[in-house]
């Protein structure tokens, strides 16, 4: 992208906490990034004034960001531990720092000594700052005097509030249209809500068509031009998971990316830290199951889904269907809190009839009653994703057979959590203890909502390459093995 405002200082101290860098080291490091078209330049690290040069030169350089590397001394002064291991990870000691501040000429008797002139300078931040913001404010008011439409957007975007009624512009879904992948409706939403969401921008990790992340109407972002809103992040999912975060730190913008979820694991240290510090980043994974097929185990996600679950303050969701996705989508641009990664399906699944089912509006709270049984619930089956329409099934046949049973979708563990334990317990009643789980991942973890007396259909391996439907079929997808199940754990079979 040729971001020219982009400067890197780089702390080349030579030391590792197992010792030299060279012991692991084997490249040139500003050779690479001169390979990588950056402006680099090296200097000493402890000389100020060199630095303060080599950052006036790299903001005169306009057309490639620019890294600095600064030659330094870790635990500089330190008689005994400067330009040693020690000084990375363990502190001086008592009698080092005595050593190391004689050594620097400051007063050894003063445990937390701060220097007059450090003091000073510091605090000259205080009233600049203040001096900066008023500046800043006269100035932003009278452009709002000016342009009040635009001051009024400035502030709306900033704020992260979204425009009034954006979401008249989310598409409806009903069977009539037809089965459809809920990736495929995701890149539906995104496209209806693009023209009146300005600040939504992002793109893929190289699977743009796969992922159906592309603002159509919209140009692609490139170098000398960044008025696009869609982006080509390559192949480089964890860099794409730190550029999302460095959108939602900015602010001012709506990030979003998208891989499949396998691929999840290469951005798995973005979406931490994006949990860590609570930004609204929203992941698009598509192919969320081995029902992607033919790409076989490598591609096919099974312990992905409950890894990610594993994640505090990340907001896990997998819609079941067409309409879910559309309130999926809603929960991610409303909330602020912290990230949402939405598991999309690759193959087709139903439009579920939501005239005669509960509304894809509970989805708000992680789960609920999507069909009632005809009377009291014998048993509970609780599907996520591509496994609720299987369950709406096997609950169909357990009817044919006289067993009445509850299905609940479940698209997000973390919103229902989130409920009041009244809910909770009306959505899964203690005295319901014959409870089904289908989930097409790994089932770690749904041993809080089966219960003892409940079980889960799940992968237990690693998928393998075939046509979906089959795969679907060897691994118990199926509402033969569905019902089944369901039939023992009532000790009907």
């Amino acid at each position: 992208m040729r971001l020219g405002r982009l400067i890197c200082l780089y702390d080349d101290n030579h030391i590792s906490i197992d010792g030299p860098t060279e012991l692991a080291f084997t490249e040139d490091r500003a050779a690479r990034f001169a390979a990588y078209h950056w402006h680099v330049q090296q200097v000493d690290g402890n000389d100020r004034a060199a630095v303060a040069a080599a950052i006036r030169a790299a903001q005169a350089v306009t057309n490639r960001p620019s890294i600095i590397c600064c030659r330094t001394h870790i635990g500089y002064g330190s008689p005994n531990r400067q330009d040693t291991a020690k000084a990375h990870g363990e502190p001086l000691g008592d009698e080092e720092v005595r050593l190391t501040k004689l050594n620097l000429g400051w007063p050894s008797e003063d445990p937390f000594y701060l220097p007059a002139e450090a003091v000073s300078r510091f605090r000259q931040a205080v009233p600049r700052g203040a001096q900066l913001e008023d500046e800043w404010q006269k100035m932003f008011a009278g452009y709002a005097a000016e342009y009040p439409e635009l001051a009024r957007l400035w502030q709306q975007v900033w704020s992260g509030e979204l425009p009034a009624d954006w979401d008249k512009a989310l598409p409806a879904f009903k069977p009539a249209d037809g089965a459809q992948a809920t990736r495929v409706a995701s890149g539906k939403v995104l496209n209806a809500i693009a023209g009146v969401l300005p600040t939504l921008i992002g793109g893929s990790a190289d699977l743009t068509p796969s992922n159906n992340t592309e603002l159509k109407s919209f140009p692609w972002m490139q170098a000398g031009d960044c008025s696009g809103r869609n982006i080509h992040f390559g192949v480089r999912e964890h860099t794409m998971g730190a550029i999302l975060n460095g959108m939602a730190l900015h602010g001012g913008v709506i990030a979003y990316g998208g891989t499949f979820l396998v691929f999840s694991d290469y951005l798995r240290p973005a979406i931490r830290l994006a949990a860590l510090m609570g930004l609204p980043v929203i992941y698009v994974f598509t192919h969320d199951s081995i029902g992607l097929g033919e790409d076989g185990p490598t591609h096919q996600p099974v312990e992905q889904l409950p890894a990610l679950r594993a994640i505090p303050n990340l907001t896990v969701i997998r819609p079941a269907d067409a309409t879910e996705t559309v309130e999926a989508w809603r929960h991610a641009l409303t909330q602020r809190s912290g990230p949402v990664a939405l598991l999309l399906s690759r193959q087709n699944l139903p439009v579920l009839d939501r005239q005669r089912l509960a509304p894809a509006a509970r989805l708000a709270r992680g789960a609920y009653v999507l069909a009632e049984a005809d009377g009291s619930p014998e048993i509970i089956l609780i599907g996520t994703g591509s496994e609720v329409s299987l369950a709406m099934e096997a609950a169909q046949r357990l009817a044919q057979q006289g067993i009445r049973a509850r299905v609940v979708s479940m698209p997000s563990w973390e919103l229902f959590e989130r409920q009041p334990a009244e809910y909770r317990e009306q959505v899964l009643p203690a005295a319901v203890t014959a409870r089904l789980a289908v989930e097409a991942a790994i089932p770690l973890g749904w041993e809080r909502y089966v219960g003892p007396q409940g079980a889960t259909v799940g992968m237990h391996r690693f998928g393998a390459s075939a046509p979906y439907q089959a795969l679907m079929q060897h691994f118990g997808f199926s509402v033969e093995n569905v019902t089944r199940q369901a039939m023992q754990l009532l000790g009907r079979e």
